[in-house]
């Protein structure tokens, strides 16, 4: 592979499966460095210039956090795994369950996942999130939308509307992916995962291991790639993802996307119309207690991660950092890392990325936002997840 195709970033941490620590079975032990091929070395991860450590400020705790955002009145909204959406303030005042959610099939990875505001949010007061719903054939991923109302006896969401569901559902509770971005033109996008099912990422006709391309109104727009392809799916943008949890366009329109890998092989990608990113045939990772995949050199028509890491960071939620509060950061990526128990950050230049950087957290960290006066926001993984507001030292 060329060596601006792919990055492997070597680093102490050490992972597992899915969820950043629900394997599959039987896992074995991470493979070496060299059982991956053709690594490009990256410098030791270094604090970025200007930032030597950061100072924390514990805001709030919840039952098994998962996603948040910001309100324009700088309040939050958080989403609690088993079905519960929170309003947060910034000192840390926790709302009741904000009302109106339709059910959600909590279990294992699944739950009550993202969280995101309408484009239109100032004047239609809409809020979209992602959860894992039960149906025929057993669970899959969905998208809603309702708007955001809010009176003395509390906060609700009204005209609640499924956009859009994953096909087909399947048994299990995990790989669901659920990460929701819009587009500079007003387009819906959703990460969806392979449900650890690996064969149906490749299959045009399933939307498991795929990101799919929405309008608002839950139709598919005329130019995704592969409307009018018999048998194929017409929302789907992209395929061969495995379980897709950081989706960000950046500031120059591009979308990026990071996933969990197998054992070893996380990674961070471009994503790009109609492009095939090898899953379940090739990765960067291995086996659980067996032999390495077929390496995405093996067959160059297929689109390979900017960075792949093995060791894994297991990654959580993903920003494009645009502020200044952080120096040096201004356009770099920070990622949630589960296993990396801390921040992740990458740079991006053109078509190449690089590991520029850690912040050691000590939590297996799920969530990343910024918040609007530049500080970092993360929630921790777990019961008694932590919110915590993070300024440079």
């Amino acid at each position: 592979m060329g060596a601006g195709a792919l990055a492997l970033a070597v680093l102490a941490s050490c992972g597992g499966d899915g969820d950043g620590g629900t394997p599959a079975p039987a896992p074995g032990p991470l493979p070496s460095p060299s059982a991956t091929a053709s690594p490009e070395p990256l410098p030791s991860p270094s604090a970025s210039p200007g930032v030597t450590g950061v100072s924390r400020t514990t805001i709030a705790t919840f039952d098994n956090p998962w996603a948040m955002t910001f309100l324009p009145d700088g309040r939050i909204l958080v989403t609690e795994k088993g079905g519960a959406l929170r309003l947060v303030t910034a000192a840390g005042a926790v709302s009741a369950p904000v009302g109106g959610l339709p059910a959600v099939a909590a279990g294992g990875q699944g739950g009550l996942l993202d969280v995101a505001l309408d484009p239109a949010h100032a004047t239609n007061r809409r809020v979209w999130w992602s959860f894992s719903e039960a149906g025929s054939g057993g669970k899959g991923l969905a998208v809603a939308r309702g708007t955001l109302t809010e009176a003395a006896s509390g906060a609700a969401l009204s005209d609640v509307r499924v956009i859009w569901r994953q096909d087909p559902k399947v048994s299990g509770d995990g790989h669901f992916g659920g990460r929701i971005a819009f587009s500079p033109d007003g387009k819906l996008f959703v990460s969806a995962g392979e449900r650890q099912q690996g064969a149906p990422a490749q299959d045009l006709s399933k939307t498991l291991g795929k990101i799919v391309r929405l309008n608002l109104d839950g139709s598919v727009p005329s130019d995704n790639p592969f409307v009018g392809t018999a048998g194929a799916k017409g929302e789907i943008w992209s395929y061969g993802h495995r379980n897709p949890y950081g989706l960000v366009f950046a500031g120059d329109g591009r979308l990026f996307e990071s996933e969990m890998g197998p054992e070893g092989g996380d990674e961070f990608n471009l994503v790009r119309r109609g492009a095939d990113y090898g899953w379940d045939a090739v990765s960067e990772g291995s086996r659980y207690g067996g032999a390495p995949y077929p390496r995405h050199s093996t067959n160059p028509a297929l689109a390979a991660p900017l960075i792949a890491w093995t060791p894994v960071i297991s990654p959580g939620g993903m920003i494009q950092y645009r502020g200044t509060r952080f120096s040096g950061w201004t356009g770099d990526f920070v990622l949630a890392g589960l296993t990396a128990q801390g921040l992740v950050r990458v740079r991006v230049s053109g078509g190449t990325a690089t590991d520029a950087g850690r912040v050691a957290l000590g939590a297996r960290i799920r969530e990343v936002e910024e918040g609007p006066d530049g500080a970092l926001w993360v929630l921790e993984d777990g019961a008694n997840g932590r919110l915590i507001r993070l300024d440079p030292a």
